[in-house]
């Protein structure tokens, strides 16, 4: 009885520390080579009441944060092109970080022969993140989102028109940790019946524009937080995005109702590793 005993015992030791052992590198293995590859798309309806009968049925798209490089291939991104192009969008934003280290990224002149894949009725647009305004500066983004089709907006606006006068504005600012932003000048001459669609990498700004007419800001940047426990907030978010980390919040303290989109990213960036915090693409439909 007692050899008995001592073998079930024995077993179950064997048991508990192969999953000991397995457990932790099935999870590091997981969130190393497969977490990082998938995609969520994520559809979201936004209704606000500056949308007008012209503009009801808008669809956007926002893709943020890819950081090209040892960890996200061009074929990667090559993947990604294609199945943005198939949701046929009538505008794309891109809210910053394409490239990881653009000091140390050999292939920039392969970037936009993909990138100039993307079509959109109403265009392209982006925005400068902190990764693109480190590195190299901004010289190397500018030039590429050149050459990819993409209006760079750096504190400026256009504005797109509609029948019956209706408009829809993209204001985009400058980045808020290592560039130059300038609101005033970003918002000047954007009227307050437009729908205003902000471009800002850093979430947390959102807190900064009461006084500006926002419809809806769409930011990157917290990549979701990269890893997170199961059932738990990210353990670790940026500098600028610690009060909105994922998803969408709305903001009622400002000049006008405001929804907030904030976009866990493509890319990941420090650690090459992705847990609960899928790789997004975010598409947009507007409702009045």
């Amino acid at each position: 009885m007692k050899y008995n005993t001592l073998r079930k015992l024995i077993r179950r030791l064997i048991v508990f520390m192969f999953l000991l052992i397995i457990c932790p590198i099935s999870v590091f293995s997981y969130s190393r080579s497969i977490e990082p590859k998938l995609l969520d798309m994520n559809q979201i309806e936004i209704k606000s009441k500056s949308v007008s009968k012209n503009i009801e049925g808008f669809k956007i798209v926002q893709f943020s944060d890819t950081h090209l490089g040892d960890n996200f291939s061009l074929d990667q991104l090559q993947h990604l092109v294609d199945k943005i192009n198939d949701q046929n969008p009538d505008l794309i934003v891109f809210t910053g970080d394409l490239i990881d280290n653009s000091n140390r990224y050999d292939e920039t002149n392969q970037i936009h022969p993909i990138l100039n894949q993307l079509h959109a009725k109403y265009g392209k647009y982006a925005i400068y993140g902190n990764h693109d305004v480190g590195g190299a500066g901004k010289r190397v983004y500018s030039n590429v989102l050149a050459h990819s089709g993409f209006t760079l907006l750096e504190n400026s606006n256009v504005t797109i028109p509609f029948k019956d006068h209706d408009t829809l504005s993209i204001v985009g600012l400058d980045d808020y940790l290592l560039g130059r932003p300038n609101p005033q000048k970003a918002f000047a001459n954007v009227q307050k019946d437009s729908f205003t669609l902000l471009l800002a990498h850093e979430p947390d700004i959102a807190n900064r524009l009461n006084d500006y007419p926002v419809d809806l800001q769409l930011s990157g940047h917290s990549h979701g937080g990269q890893v997170k426990l199961p059932f738990h907030k990210a353990i670790y978010t940026p500098p600028l995005a610690i009060d909105y980390t994922e998803g969408l919040y709305e903001i009622h303290n400002s000049l006008k109702p405001m929804s907030l989109y904030v976009n866990r990213g493509i890319g990941t960036t420090r650690l090459p590793i992705r847990f609960f915090s899928l790789p997004e693409i975010s598409v947009f439909t507007l409702k009045s």
